[in-house]
């Protein structure tokens, strides 16, 4: 008798299930077991990829602006090489020479490069130490069995209480809402991850603000470490009768 691919989904998920449970699997320690195992410093190659779009305003005031721009990165032995394109680099110089000339006329690739600068581009290259730090501010909720792009997987859910902001900016702050869903392998290994949190509060009395963040983050290993190659973020924010939001994708595509 042939099993239908239904069947045989439906019976992988069912195994899945009972082997975490024969050996008493917990999640969270897997988790960390895995992120302490792939923070390798295996030399990596990988082109970087970045579309951002993002509104300022509102109305006839509104500006919008969209960009993209494409790197290559190395990282070994020598450390972190960034390597900027003749193309790339010839359309920085002409909207450079352009803003010389008139200070409204629009830079996109510039503004794409200032998300691909040292700060940005490590923690999607050391994506294991980089979960880990987040995970130290988060408080653990729950552990479910959840399939990850039709493969079984456990779901990890964390809160971020208002102690994990910065303690300058927590006197602003009146309401705070930070979630983290992190899913695993059956081993432990980060398969993709998705947090949000909304801020609002005011600052000098009279000006209230509000701010939303989302974003989406899909992993993968190379030897042992373990690296983001896809990133998504989307924010908004309001306050002091301005409005902007923006959206920004990133790409990580490692070469042989």
């Amino acid at each position: 008798m042939r099993l239908s691919n239904t069947v045989l989904r439906g019976l992988a998920v069912v195994g899945f299930v009972l082997s975490c449970t024969c050996a008493r699997a917990d999640g969270l320690a897997d988790l960390k077991s895995a992120l302490t195992r792939l923070q390798g410093q295996t030399p990596l190659k990988a082109v970087l990829e970045i579309s951002r779009s993002s509104r300022q305003g509102e109305g006839k005031d509104m500006e919008e602006t969209i960009s993209k721009a494409a790197v290559t990165l190395e990282d070994g032995a020598r450390g972190l090489q960034v390597l900027y394109g003749k193309d790339l680099l010839a359309r920085v110089e002409a909207e450079a020479n352009a803003k010389e000339k008139d200070a409204k006329a629009k830079t996109p690739t510039l503004s794409a490069l200032g998300d691909i600068g040292a700060g940005e581009v490590r923690p999607m290259i050391l994506a294991a130490g980089t979960l880990a730090r987040r995970m130290e501010k988060a408080v653990f909720k729950s552990e479910v069995v959840q399939a990850y792009a039709g493969k079984p997987a456990r779901l990890l859910s964390f809160e971020f209480p208002l102690e994990s902001l910065p303690e300058r900016d927590r006197k602003y702050v009146k309401k705070y809402e930070g979630s983290l869903d992190i899913w695993i392998a059956a081993d432990g290994t980060p398969l993709a991850s998705h947090s949000k949190d909304k801020v609002s509060g005011s600052a000098y009395v009279v000006i209230s603000f509000e701010s939303n963040n989302d974003e989406q983050s899909v992993y993968s290993v190379v030897g042992q470490r373990l690296i983001t190659v896809h990133k998504e973020a989307k924010s908004s924010g309001s306050g002091a009768g301005e409005k902007g939001e923006s959206h920004v994708i990133k790409t990580l595509t490692p070469q042989a």
